[in-house]
């Protein structure tokens, strides 16, 4: 099958027969040669999470990240798990810098509203092994994060400064 070459137009559609099992990310992965940064929009999280897989196999050269979902309902009374919320706001960090070849983002998780670019600019940092940061700088990039300053550190979300000691 010879598959047609991605339009360099923005917003330019392009059409594939239907292609069952593996071979949509085989496609997908011989169309993003040459157009970067790409957004493939997933039917569902299964969906997303099997995409992300198959292009990483297919395309080991591409950075391919994925927005997962938060796997909870609009009206549930309880908030998505923390290492959920800290990967989607690494995923959303990577967004807003370009920081990625493709993103695969599930549909319901792309009808959910997201915070402005300048939000997660003020709430996500990285630590490195070995980077030099000064305490008070950490210690306001923590509480600005959400981060609770306790004596004791017993539950995630807390932290600690004891001399030379970061809990």
């Amino acid at each position: 099958m010879q598959l047609p070459h991605l339009a360099p137009a923005p917003g330019a559609r392009t059409r594939l027969p239907f292609l069952q099992d593996c071979a949509d990310a085989l496609a997908l992965a011989t169309l993003l040669r040459g157009a970067r940064p790409l957004l493939i929009l997933a039917e569902t999280a299964q969906e997303a999470e099997r995409l992300r897989m198959e292009l990483a196999f297919f395309a080991p050269e591409l950075q391919i990240i994925l927005l997962p979902d938060w796997e909870t309902l609009p009206y549930d009374s309880f908030s998505p798990h923390q290492d959920l919320i800290s990967e989607r706001l690494a995923t959303l960090y990577q967004i807003t810098h370009a920081a990625f070849d493709v993103a695969v983002v599930p549909v319901t998780t792309a009808l959910y509203r997201l915070p402005p670019a300048s939000f997660i600019a003020g709430h996500t940092f990285f630590l490195k092994q070995g980077a030099a940061l000064p305490a008070e700088t950490l210690r306001r990039q923590l509480s600005l994060a959400g981060y609770t300053h306790v004596t004791q550190v017993v539950s995630p979300g807390e932290f600690c400064f004891r001399g030379g000691v970061i809990d």
